[in-house]
C-alpha cells in the first residue's frame, strides 16, 4: 500500500475479498497507519452464498457452556464486525501493541457524512476481479449478515441510495462549473505578464 500518512487511509470496501483485505489492513495498523473502511457490507467472500451461510451457522453453534452472555464467544452479525473479527485474528490483540493497532481501525456500513467527501482508495491486491478466477462463486457480506440476523440491510440500502443521488447532483454541478471556467479562460485574452510567470 501507500507510504505512511498522518491522515487516515479511507478504503472503499466494495468488491474486495474479506481475508485478503483483512491481512493488508492488519499489516498497516500494526505499522502505525490509521485505516478507515467504508461500505463494509459490499465486501465479497469467495465461495457460494449457501456455503458461507452454512459456515456462519456452524460458527454460531460454538458457545461457551458457562454463561455465554458474559464469557462469549460473541457472534457479531454486522458486516463491519465480521471484518473486524477477521482483522483481530491477524493482530496480537491481547498485547498493548495489538490493542493500540485495533484502535487505529474504523469500520462502517455505508458511507458516513464525514467520509463522504474524502478520496477513497482500493487495494488491488485484495480486489475480487483481480484475485478470484473468473467463474468462481462469491457472495457479499451484506447478504450473509442479513441471513444470520443483521437487521439494518434495508436501512443501509436506503441511505446509500440517497447518498448516491446527492453525489450525482454534486458531480453534475462541479462539471458545469468546470466547463464555465474553461470557457471563460478561452475567451479571456492571455496577459503577457501572467504568461511570463507561468500562469
Amino acid at each position: 500500500m501507500s507510504a505512511f500518512t498522518s491522515a487516515p487511509i479511507v478504503i472503499d470496501g466494495k468488491g474486495h475479498l474479506l481475508g485478503r483485505l483483512a491481512s493488508i489492513i492488519a499489516k498497516q495498523i500494526l505499522s502505525g497507519q490509521k485505516v478507515t473502511v467504508v461500505r463494509c457490507e459490499e465486501i465479497n467472500a469467495s465461495g457460494s452464498f449457501f456455503r458461507n451461510k452454512l459456515r456462519y451457522h456452524a460458527y454460531l453453534h460454538k458457545r461457551h457452556i458457562v454463561n455465554p452472555k458474559k464469557s462469549g464467544p460473541f457472534h457479531f452479525r454486522a458486516p463491519s464486525r465480521i471484518l473486524f473479527k477477521a482483522v483481530r485474528g491477524m493482530v496480537p490483540h491481547k498485547t498493548a501493541r495489538g490493542a493500540a493497532a485495533l484502535r487505529r481501525l474504523s469500520l462502517f456500513e455505508g458511507v458516513p457524512p464525514a467520509q463522504d467527501k474524502v478520496k477513497k482508495m482500493v487495494v488491488p491486491a485484495a480486489l475480487r476481479v483481480l484475485r478470484l478466477k473468473p467463474g468462481r462463486k462469491y457472495c457479499t457480506l451484506k447478504r450473509v449478515a442479513a441471513e444470520v440476523g443483521w437487521g439494518y440491510k434495508d436501512v443501509v440500502d436506503r441511505l446509500e441510495e440517497k447518498r448516491k443521488v446527492k453525489g450525482q447532483a454534486y458531480f453534475e454541478r462541479k462539471q458545469a462549473a468546470l466547463k464555465l471556467r474553461a470557457k471563460a479562460e478561452a475567451s479571456a485574452p492571455a496577459s503577457e505578464v501572467l504568461t511570463k510567470f507561468g500562469y
